[in-house]
């Protein structure tokens, strides 16, 4: 009995280490995305933007709040942009973001 707890010891564990690194990956996304937008808008201070953007997952589950206010703010400040390209610049990101954790 004692192999089986340790095992279930070491699945959580890692179901632990790989949630906290999901999260950890997702809010990089978040900051990359936030600056890739701010680039394109033009904005002199894009670590307010960048914070603004982080801030905006914790709206709702889920990465459609995210993609909500970046797209907004894009197609309010004039930039043409679909919302897919937006979903795609968001998954790119994001295999970025999860491999510069790997790497952390």
């Amino acid at each position: 009995m004692s192999t089986f707890d340790d095992r279930e010891k070491g699945f959580e564990k890692k179901f632990a280490l790989d949630a906290e690194q999901e999260f950890k990956a997702a809010a990089r996304r978040n900051r990359l995305l936030g600056e890739w937008a701010a680039g394109l808008m033009g904005l002199e201070s894009a670590e307010e933007y960048v914070r603004a953007v982080v801030k905006s997952d914790f709206e709702q589950p889920g990465d459609d709040d995210v993609l909500r206010k970046v797209f907004e703010d894009l197609k309010g400040s004039g930039v043409e942009m679909r919302e897919s390209d937006v979903r795609m610049k968001m998954d790119e990101l994001m295999a970025q973001a999860r491999e510069q954790i790997r790497q952390a």
